[in-house]
């Protein structure tokens, strides 16, 4: 049976400490050559750290960004605190450690948004059919971008809502008449805030319409978007200049899916690239609402790939409405990350 480092340390004192313990003079002796061993030990396993490999899935693992405050609004609406509040019950289960944001600061999110704009976001004058008007939600929306700006920070995963890739400069993006659930720009606040070479990667089932309008043209970023056409929002039919759009049928299945996002990724010069901020949508799912046919083995694999990237790489919740799915998926996906990771 292979022990680990300290496992063998804590067993081997034992050992020591309790032979001849009727002896006085020989507890003494045993007490000398047990300190000796035990440095002797202790140096060892410090040479050799690859010995401590019961430690290394939770050194590896990707810490989880998440407040409660977050689930305190809409609840009526499809894109519920239910559906946040099940995933984290999953991957709390399973042993994930969790961080708690801040809000992004006004100045972090004036980086992205219309001041015009977020104005009227604060006083709750924008409202659209499917992105209500909530109390606090401007306070909200601030803790959901600082959320994504600490999972930047420590290569994290933001399990916080509201969403937010559908939400442009100014509000509704590319002409779409709705923005989606979403109200700050998550993923672009914490890409502008770190502001180095990012791939931002968006595998929500809908097109990242917001995203792509921020960052169009921007020399520092390339943003693959592989999502359900024809669909809402309607944009991402094909490529434009740094936005590489990689429209799929509905329930396409995980071999069409995977084939498309190698090719995507095989588009991108990895080595101008020092950060992956991935848009996590799982509404991508067999039966979601914008289903593409997936299962928690594609989301595996999807992990993987992402991993094979060898980048600092954090990742935002988007889409994805079945709480359960969720959770699974997201284990799944960072599974898949970290057996690949740098």
């Amino acid at each position: 049976m292979r022990i680990s480092g300290k496992t063998f340390l804590i067993a081997s004192s034992t050992t020591f400490l309790h032979s001849d313990r009727n002896s006085a003079k020989g507890f003494s002796v045993t007490m000398f050559w047990a300190t000796l061993k035990l440095l002797a030990l202790k140096l060892y396993f410090n040479l050799k750290p690859l010995t401590y490999t019961f430690t290394k899935e939770m050194d590896m693992r990707t810490k989880i960004i998440f407040s409660e405050k977050c689930l305190n609004y809409g609840g009526w609406h499809i894109e519920s605190p239910e559906r946040v509040r099940k995933a984290y019950e999953i991957l709390k289960e399973k042993g994930y450690q969790f961080l708690t944001p801040e809000p992004a600061t006004e100045n972090a999110v004036l980086r992205v948004h219309d001041a015009e704009y977020v104005w009227n976001l604060k006083k709750g004058f924008v409202e659209d059919g499917d992105t209500p008007a909530y109390e606090n939600i401007y306070e909200y929306a601030k803790l959901a971008a600082g959320g994504a700006i600490l999972a930047a920070k420590v290569n994290g995963f933001s399990l916080m809502r509201p969403p937010g890739h559908h939400v442009g400069v100014h509000g509704a993006a590319l002409g779409a008449l709705t923005r989606g659930f979403c109200y700050l720009n998550n993923i672009a606040i914490a890409v502008k805030h770190l502001d180095k070479p990012t791939l931002i990667l968006d595998i929500d089932g809908h097109h990242g319409n917001g995203t792509q309008e921020i960052f169009f043209k921007d020399p520092k970023i390339t943003f693959i978007s592989l999502h359900r056409y024809p669909h809402y929002p309607g944009t991402g039919h094909s490529s434009e200049a740094n936005c590489l759009n990689f429209p799929l049928p509905f329930n396409c299945g995980e071999k069409v899916y995977l084939e498309t996002l190698d090719s995507a990724l095989s588009q991108v010069d990895m080595s101008k690239i020092e950060m992956v901020a991935v848009s996590a949508g799982f509404d991508t799912h067999m039966g979601d609402l914008a289903s593409l046919g997936l299962t928690e083995k594609a989301f595996r694999e999807i992990g993987r790939r992402i991993g094979k990237l060898k980048k600092a790489t954090f990742f935002v919740l988007e889409g994805g409405y079945s709480g359960e799915n969720i959770g699974r998926d997201i284990d799944q996906l960072l599974k898949g990350v970290e057996e690949n990771a740098p």
